[in-house]
């Protein structure tokens, strides 16, 4: 009884820190102010972990944080619900893109179903990946990730006439799974206007890539864009990976924007500071390069000589140690502490 009893109490609590915050100004926090920059509807997990909310409810919590819009799953919807929230981002000056699911069992019609709803919507850009998981984590042998590789391009040749039909943008996110030749090598060879790129603006540092490089190289086809920061720290399997607040890290974010705003400048940048534990690049382990022996001795050097130079000896603090309401009130100061930054540095 005394376990249900707490139980009931801590969720009445961490709901009442989801709404506190953003009704009455987080406290002690300054009130948000406007920006170009939308956001990824994961740099808002521990907030939805607590209560869900429809994509119109968090256009509007958007919107309430001074965001200019949102990329997230909208899955299938009818048309009004369609209308009525492309309707509302009209009304409040927001756009919309798109996150939809290419892997697994799911068929084309799925796929061209959830592309339907996304435009309906009033989404020109919808986000996606292309691979199962994190290309060091999730594969064991180069064999494996080939054979990967080669599903992946498989279903994009499938889904590439479905996009160029209704004249949708699929945005396939380098997610630590390509390197820059081989993501080039797939774009050329589909040679497509409606399939081009959601540049992360840090993920393919765990790669052992320059990350202002894989600006420049994804610049000619970014469609959209996750911006974050990024600090590492040594460890003895190699460097543990955080995402940070913008103006906090060691990315060059200033050059990396100006970089992808020259190629395109209509190209949509979603905060994607994700709220959890660091991440493991086990660079210094055997697993690490079973997909990548290729990869050139400076390039580890380089990564390594980053994150040396930019870390610190301290260990990261662990998200997961706090209780939810703890976790959504960091949530939401990093949120606001970037968008200060983005409006004072960025141009956003």
């Amino acid at each position: 009884m005394n376990n249900w009893i707490d139980r009931r109490r801590f969720l009445g609590v961490a709901a009442g820190a989801l709404a506190a915050p953003l009704l009455a100004g987080a406290g002690d926090l300054p009130e948000t102010p406007r920006t170009s920059m939308g956001i990824a509807s994961n740099a808002w997990d521990v907030h939805f972990k607590i209560k869900k909310l429809e994509p119109m409810d968090f256009l509007a919590q958007c919107r309430e944080l001074g965001l200019a819009g949102m990329q997230l799953p909208l899955g299938t919807r009818d048309a009004d619900y369609c209308a009525a929230l492309r309707q509302k981002a009209e009304q409040w000056g927001m756009y919309i893109e798109a996150s939809i699911v290419l892997l697994g069992s799911r068929s084309i019609e799925t796929f061209e179903q959830q592309l339907l709803t996304a435009k309906a919507a009033g989404a020109a850009v919808a986000r996606s990946v292309v691979f199962p998981g994190r290309r060091y984590e999730y594969f064991t042998a180069a064999e494996q990730f080939a054979q990967a590789s080669k599903r992946a391009m498989e279903t994009l040749e499938k889904v590439e006439p479905i996009v160029a039909k209704h004249r949708m943008r699929l945005a396939v996110e380098n997610h630590k799974d390509q390197r820059i030749p081989e993501r080039l090598e797939s774009l050329k060879r589909l040679s497509s206007e409606w399939i081009g790129v959601c540049v992360d603006l840090g993920n393919s540092f765990a790669l052992c890539e320059d990350p202002l490089e894989v600006a420049r190289a994804y610049a000619p086809y970014a469609f959209s864009a996750h911006i974050k920061d990024q600090s590492a720290r040594e460890c003895p399997e190699g460097f543990r990976f955080a995402d940070m607040p913008l103006g906090k890290g060691f990315l060059d974010l200033p050059a990396m924007v100006k970089v992808l705003r020259e190629a395109h400048p209509e190209v949509r940048f979603n905060y994607e500071v994700i709220t959890r534990d660091p991440l493991l690049v086990p660079v210094l382990g055997p697993k690490y390069w079973a997909t990548m022996p290729d990869v050139p001795a400076r390039d580890l050097g380089r990564t390594l000589q980053t994150v040396k130079s930019n870390g610190s000896k301290e260990p990261f603090p662990l998200a997961s140690s706090l209780p939810l309401d703890r976790q959504a009130e960091q949530e939401l100061r990093d949120i606001r502490q970037s968008i200060s930054y983005a409006r004072a540095n960025l141009g956003l």
